[in-house]
């Protein structure tokens, strides 16, 4: 029998993350380190958004370098871990009637091979990415980690990668790092004090939580991966934080497992 798995959302950051050693990037290695091996991985990305529900059903997928600007060394990271085809059809079944396309082309892009390289970093464990529908609503995304939580009971991790706070026109892009903005500081304590009592009903419905939201999730991109982490959480979960702290002043790295 399966063991079950948690579920956990990532703030990955930076793309440097990957070749870096920081408090983020070990934390990440530590987690890999605790939980049991998954048998597979089912990864929501930001960074695979577009308006199709899609996901990744070949065996080999490809390291995706969907980024510019960053030194060399970081395009000559390749995470080669195996693609998981059964699993990509059971994810079909699972979220029947609406139409998931199986995708060959997309891969893995640095929403989850950045903070995988750290996870499991022998990258021995298979993984697919699920793409995030730019067309619906924050409750349809909500909806489909509901209904993707009995892969949980399967031994199938799922992750959510993205970042509660990202806004990167006030980042501090390669300057000295700043003190976390007071918005910033104000939504997260908010989201965390909603999520350790499972409310998370204001977190679906962003908006309506004032400016410090809207400042916050400018763009939903990197906040929808949570929405499916929250949908696969169940009553009986044992909230955590393993990762914590806002890099350049306006992205939130925190990780949130329920297990």
């Amino acid at each position: 029998m399966a063991t079950t798995m948690p579920v956990i959302f990532f703030g990955h950051g930076n793309p440097m993350n990957a070749l870096l050693k920081n408090d983020w990037t070990e934390a990440w290695a530590t987690i890999g380190r605790t939980i049991d091996t998954p048998r597979a991985i089912l990864c929501v990305s930001a960074h695979w958004y577009l308006p199709a529900t899609l996901v990744t059903a070949m065996p080999a997928p490809r390291t995706i370098h969907d980024f510019g600007g960053f030194p060399q060394e970081l395009f000559q990271v390749q995470y080669p871990a195996p693609g998981h085809p059964e699993l990509a059809q059971r994810i079909r079944e699972l979220l029947k009637p609406i139409d998931v396309g199986l995708d060959h082309k997309w891969g893995l892009d640095h929403g989850t091979w950045s903070v995988l390289t750290h996870v499991f970093p022998n990258a021995d464990v298979p993984v697919v990415q699920f793409s995030i529908d730019e067309t619906q609503p924050a409750a349809f995304h909500f909806e489909l980690g509901k209904r993707l939580a009995p892969l949980r009971d399967e031994g199938i991790l799922i992750t959510g990668s993205g970042n509660l706070v990202h806004n990167l026109h006030t980042y501090a892009w390669g300057r000295h790092m700043p003190e976390p903005f007071d918005w910033a500081v104000r939504f997260e304590a908010i989201a965390k004090e909603l999520m350790q009592k499972s409310d998370f009903e204001p977190l679906i419905n962003y908006e309506t939580l004032g400016r410090d939201a809207l400042l916050s999730i400018p763009t939903p991109d990197h906040y929808l991966p949570l929405l499916y982490v929250l949908g696969a959480a169940r009553g009986n979960d044992t909230i955590s934080f393993p990762v914590e702290g806002v890099d350049g002043g306006s992205i939130s790295m925190l990780a949130i497992s329920f297990n």
